[in-house]
């Protein structure tokens, strides 16, 4: 366990771009905690055994010398002369996870080899070090993958997962005490080059802007194995991937330099609750560096102006590292950080306990609708290349989604995929689905999509390295119709499956009545009704797309709701029952300096009813009380003193000057040049789609473009409101059509969408049936 190390560390220097909010250190309760904490994470097996650490370090001892043996090789190849070839060198740096000191069992070590300058990367790198390689028996499962965004290749050395990245430089002879933190090191470098170096690069940096190493990596294992539990860690899914939580786990120990990691974890929740994005997160200030390479900056780039939630990178080049970050992603990761924040203070009461904070998600059970994307190839290779592709590419469906239905149809992509045990080469993704929250429902709207899947379809399927038997299928599934092979062994879960930290608050809820005006941050025990939570979230997503600069107000609490269950029972274990989702949304689109009461208007939710060839969804309806909040000076709702205890006042004091000084380290020069109209649709600028992607208007023989016709049978229909149109600048005359360029710009939400030649149903939900079931026709 580390101990406080701000002064020791970095001899009385501030770490960060600003002052940290708090230098007090822990208390007794604290060490206590954070034992129980390590203890808890040793149990869940996250640290790797003394003999596995041994054989990691011999593995990147034998690939450093075979990366020597291979340079000296191509430079006599080459024709250098004796004494070049004598000097001839190339050295291996790590990074990722093991660099950090935060990898656990069986994870693969992050590798990049450095080599001199008439090393080249296709012929040399891929080539002959592929050949060497592929001739020893140490090495399996060989996969170069040259044409990738920053080219890779993986393997296996002594069942060690080694993923090798290759870094070109200007230089005749690689010094062995190389330091590639120095700028100067990316003169004359490639593209290739830059982007291989930058991992390596930001996690050396990482590790001197902490003021205690140790602390950092403790709080950075809990984040990471929360962020799986919770699902929200992937990159690639639109949430954040393992450099992400690592700068942002980072900002809060300069902030707190001399917490333990008991505190750092509260407090990681409280300030990203509290947060207003997108008000980037650094570790430093921003340097514009002398060799003209293009950094992160709004002001200048207008790229950069809608990204969501900026987490920019500490080594030069700076640049945005969560621009896959979605409104849907960024949605469900602010309900996380609120959720964890309310968990960590019903632990200071003894409320909750570790076990609480990292229930898993139960994905499966939080919505009633999901889209399933299935995918089938040839064989075990081509199922890997084709995964990858389709992989890359979903994250576009979850925007297109969105953007066609004007943000009314949210989508939540689960992180990881699934296989059919039963069926040879087979792989499936989920996403959940639901109409936002809060929005009323007009009987008789739909959400068609047919076109914006077969638009997703026809891109997945202009993959330059397409074989025959590389297919993709998308369906509509219900909740109870969820094939069995998702779920661990094979075994659907009864619901509910066990006492969550929902029914948990449930039972707090009740024994809390008293006190449910008492202050926002004790929503644990007061029983906030999370119908309004959601609500919230909502609203504040939707601000953030107009907004130039946001403000977030934080939830009050007061009253109770009531709520009529969709189904009649409870969902168990973290389900999405429509009423957490809320309260974040509004946070991140209300402005505490214009807004004095929030109202949140009930969510509703959707039934499917399935039909042939159209499935219907059906609505519940939750009732709700109005939330009141009152707006304070700095933004932020104040307590209720008449209820409070005088050591729950101090508590409450405490809070708001943190408020206070979490508002304060947001202010910076970016925020003001950012505008977020509409969310951008990034396959233009995606560089692999790019380089990947045939000319879709030339003849691809064998290209397995289905048409709508073709595959309706596969479907899946989607619920609509306020007459949110489909795929508003597609043409729907019976074959895929290009975008128009007007549909690469941001619609406007009251714009009404261009009419659509209506076709067989592929995808669609509608809500007539709670007009009826309710009598309101």
């Amino acid at each position: 366990m580390g101990s406080p190390g701000l002064i020791n560390r970095n001899n009385g220097k501030r770490l960060g771009i600003t002052e940290p909010i708090s230098l007090g250190g822990p208390t007794e309760d604290d060490v206590i905690k954070t034992r129980e904490l390590e203890k808890y994470l040793r149990d869940a097996g996250l640290y790797e055994s003394q003999e596995e650490a041994v054989s990691r370090e011999e593995v990147l001892g034998r690939l450093d010398q075979i990366v020597k043996i291979w340079v000296k090789t191509i430079s006599r190849a080459k024709g250098l002369n004796e004494q070049l070839v004598h000097e001839a060198n190339a050295k291996i740096f790590t990074f990722g996870s093991y660099r950090l000191g935060v990898h656990g069992p069986g994870t693969d070590i992050d590798t990049l080899c450095v080599g001199p300058r008439h090393a080249t990367r296709e012929e040399d790198f891929f080539g002959e070090l592929h050949r060497m390689l592929m001739e020893m028996p140490e090495v399996t499962d060989m996969h170069p993958v040259p044409d990738a965004h920053v080219p890779v290749m993986r393997f296996k050395f002594l069942g060690v997962s080694i993923d090798l990245l290759y870094a070109k430089l200007s230089l005749w002879v690689i010094p062995e005490d190389l330091d590639i933190s120095q700028d100067s090191i990316l003169q004359n470098a490639d593209e290739q080059t830059v982007r291989s170096l930058n991992g390596c690069r930001v996690t050396d940096q990482i590790l001197r802007l902490v003021p205690n190493i140790q602390n950092f990596r403790t709080t950075l294992r809990c984040m990471r194995f929360w962020a799986k539990r919770r699902g929200v860690y992937s990159n690639v899914s639109g949430f954040l991937g393992g450099i992400n939580w690592a700068l942002l786990v980072a900002r809060i120990c300069q902030l707190y330099p001399n917490a333990l990691p008991n505190m750092l974890v509260s407090r990681f929740f409280r300030v990203y609750t509290q947060w207003r994005w997108p008000n980037p997160v650094m570790l430093c200030s921003i340097e514009e560096g002398s060799l003209g390479l293009q950094v992160w900056d709004p002001r200048r780039n207008p790229k950069d102006r809608y990204h969501l939630m900026p987490i920019i990178t500490p080594a030069y080049p700076c640049m945005n590292s969560s621009y896959n970050v979605s409104l849907s992603t960024l949605r469900i990761m602010s309900e996380e950080f609120q959720r964890g924040s309310e968990i960590c203070e019903a632990m200071e009461a003894s409320k909750a306990d570790w076990d609480t904070l990292f229930e898993p998600y139960a994905f499966f059970e939080a919505y009633k609708n999901y889209l399933q994307i299935e995918i089938t190839a040839e064989n075990v290779d081509d199922l890997r290349k084709w995964k990858g592709w389709v992989e890359s590419r979903l994250r576009q469906l979850t925007l297109k989604i969105e953007r066609h239905t004007y943000q009314m149809l949210q989508c939540h992509p689960h992180p990881g995929d699934f296989s059919d045990k039963s069926r040879p080469f087979h792989c499936c993704y989920f996403m959940g689905l639901q109409r936002k929250q809060g929005v009323p429902v007009n009987e008789g709207e739909q959400f068609d999509i047919r076109l914006t899947v077969e638009e997703f379809k026809h891109n997945v399927n202009v993959y330059a390295s397409w074989k025959p038997g590389m297919e993709i299928h998308v369906c509509h599934v219900k909740r109870r119709n969820i094939p069995n092979f998702v779920f661990p062994g094979g075994i659907r879960p009864s619901r509910p499956s066990k006492v969550t930290w929902k029914s948990k608050s449930s039972e707090l809820k009740v024994s809390g009545h008293a006190q449910d005006n008492s202050c926002e941050g004790k929503a644990v025990s007061n029983g906030v009704d999370e119908g309004r939570k959601r609500k919230q979230v909502d609203d504040n997503v939707d601000n953030l797309r107009r907004a130039k600069c946001l403000a977030v107000e934080p939830p009050s609490v007061g009253g109770h709701a009531q709520q009529n269950s969709c189904e009649g029972k409870e969902v168990s274990s973290g389900v999405d029952d429509g009423r957490n989702r809320k309260q974040v949304d509004d946070n991140v689109e209300t402005n505490p300096r214009s807004a004095k009461h929030l109202s949140a208007e009930p969510p509703s939710a959707g039934e499917v009813h399935e039909g042939s060839p159209v499935s219907t969804v059906s609505s519940c309806s939750m009732k709700g009380e109005n939330m009141d909040t009152h707006s304070q000076a700095d933004g932020f709702a104040r307590c209720n003193p008449p209820n409070l205890a005088p050591s729950a006042v101090a508590d409450t004091s405490s809070k708001e000057a943190e408020s206070l000084a979490i508002e304060k380290i947001m202010s910076g020069p970016y925020v003001a040049h950012q505008s977020f109209p509409e969310e951008l649709d990034e396959l233009e600028d995606d560089f692999e789609y790019r380089n990947q992607v045939k000319d879709s208007r030339g003849n691809m023989k064998g290209s397995p473009i289905e048409s709508s016709t073709a595959n309706a049978a596969e479907a899946m229909p989607v619920p609509s409101s306020n007459g949110a149109g489909s795929s508003g600048g597609l043409y729907s005359n019976g074959s895929l059509e290009e975008l128009e360029p007007t549909e690469l710009a941001a619609p406007l939400l009251n714009v009404a969408p261009a009419p659509v030649v209506q076709q067989k149903p592929l995808i669609r939900f509608n809500f007539t049936s709670l007009a009826k079931a309710t009598g309101k026709s």
